[in-house]
């Protein structure tokens, strides 16, 4: 595992990172995930500020708890993630304000829970987290859970969905529209949004690329 990449916090990746990503088969929220977060937040945090331990412990165990997105439970992993989260550091002794930091940003760190973040590490997080959902990562991690949902690529008969309601259920272009497209409206600190931009630019040339080709 790579603890190296969360310095100066080693020691305390080597204690969570075995337990985020328990019981997951799913490649895109893996450790190559909680990698590309960190490095997000870690960008968004050299601008913004915040506690960087509590932001450590919150992006190794943001999706400690496995739910597929199509579980009718979604809504729920980042409380169930937000609990599991809290054992944790209880067991390896933090204090009981910095655990209830850690626990709230983990919690208000997901889309379908909408909890609004209410500290800076939250809104760092939340960031953080979104940007893996934007831009050419983003892309890919789309395709990637599409297949694990049995959906397709695209609607042949009208792939950008003039004539029909969008459905990212069966779909995985259609997707783009019904929430990845939106989230740069969404985010909480200045540097987030600027990264977010960038990516969005990307996103919107890939699918305008994609839909040539096809």
């Amino acid at each position: 595992m790579s603890f190296a990449a969360f310095t100066p916090f080693e020691a305390l990746a080597e204690k969570l990172l075995p337990h985020a990503t328990e019981g997951t088969t799913d490649g895109s929220h893996d450790v190559s995930h909680l990698l590309r977060v960190w490095k997000n937040a870690s960008a968004i945090h050299t601008a913004e500020g915040g506690d960087k331990e509590i932001l450590a412990a919150s992006t190794i165990l943001h999706d400690c708890v496995a739910v597929e997105k199509n579980s009718p439970l979604r809504a729920q992993a980042s409380k169930l993630a937000a609990k599991k989260a809290s054992d944790l550091l209880t067991g390896i002794g933090w204090q009981t304000q910095k655990i209830a930091a850690a626990a709230h940003a983990i919690e208000a760190h997901s889309f379908s829970a909408n909890i609004p973040p209410r500290t800076l590490e939250a809104q760092i997080l939340q960031d953080a987290d979104r940007l893996d959902a934007i831009g050419m990562v983003g892309a890919a991690r789309c395709f990637y859970i599409a297949g694990r949902m049995g959906s397709g690529l695209y609607d042949p008969d009208d792939p950008t969905a003039e004539n029909r309601s969008l459905d990212d259920k069966s779909f995985a272009i259609d997707h783009f529209e019904t929430k990845l497209f939106k989230l740069t409206a969404g985010f909480n600190t200045a540097k987030g949004a600027q990264i977010a931009q960038a990516r969005q630019e990307r996103l919107r040339r890939f699918l305008d690329e994609f839909l040539d080709e096809i």
